[in-house]
């Protein structure tokens, strides 16, 4: 769980099933103090179910591989209009699954879930890729996991569509990699997105193209009607 839209549906669906983990894996990113009382704030609401345990903090630092000057130790994302292909983090979800899986093997888990959706086009966004971490994981642990995403076939609008019906209160999620905490606002306050960069632009076109108002907080609203 990342505190984003996605992954806030994500969890509200899987909820609905039963009784549901949520991990939150860290890597020495910018944006993740934000993420992380993002993530705090929308569980203590009890919001989604209680079937939720509690969140499950984890940690690999990367910041011995990513350069310091990398936009992301920096907290300096690319511009609202950069393409997808080029806000890649090498091995991210290498990253997020190795961990999470040995975790799900200590616990007793079977089946780790992510919200991976259909235009996602990186290398270790694919299905070949997730089916062979699996069986990577499930022979090094000696712990049959599966690795699902039930969203990559689907698009963010319908993500959208689907936390609408389930009640998810969007307000209490963040998708940005440049948020901005209010200054002298209470360690409650929520930080609010930047507006300006592309994780922005890619949760205001999903509102958009969803037909659903979007009435996220963007402190830089020059691309947003």
């Amino acid at each position: 769980m990342s505190g984003g839209l996605d992954s806030a549906v994500l969890l509200a669906e899987e909820a609905s099933r039963g009784e549901v983990q949520p991990i939150y894996v860290s890597a020495g990113l910018a944006w993740e103090p934000a993420e992380r009382a993002t993530i705090a704030r929308f569980l203590a609401t009890g919001a989604v179910s209680r079937r939720v345990r509690p969140l499950v903090s984890l940690s690999v630092d990367m910041r011995d591989v990513y350069a310091a000057t990398h936009w992301s130790m920096q907290g300096r994302p690319p511009a609202y209009h950069t393409p997808d292909e080029d806000v890649y983090l090498p091995g991210r979800n290498i990253i997020l699954l190795g961990k999470a899986g040995v975790y799900c093997a200590a616990a007793g888990l079977e089946r780790l879930v992510l919200g991976t959706l259909a235009h996602n086009p990186f290398p270790d966004a694919t299905p070949e890729f997730r089916s062979t971490m699996a069986q990577a994981l499930s022979l090094g642990l000696a712990h049959a996991l599966r690795i699902e995403a039930p969203y990559a076939e689907v698009s963010k609008a319908e993500v959208v569509r689907r936390g609408v019906s389930l009640g998810v209160p969007f307000e209490l999620t963040l998708s940005c990699m440049n948020p901005l905490v209010r200054s002298g606002a209470a360690d409650s306050a929520p930080a609010r997105h930047c507006g300006a960069c592309s994780k922005c632009r890619e949760r205001h076109d999903a509102f958009l193209e969803a037909g659903i108002a979007d009435a996220t907080d963007y402190a830089d609203r020059v691309n947003i009607p």
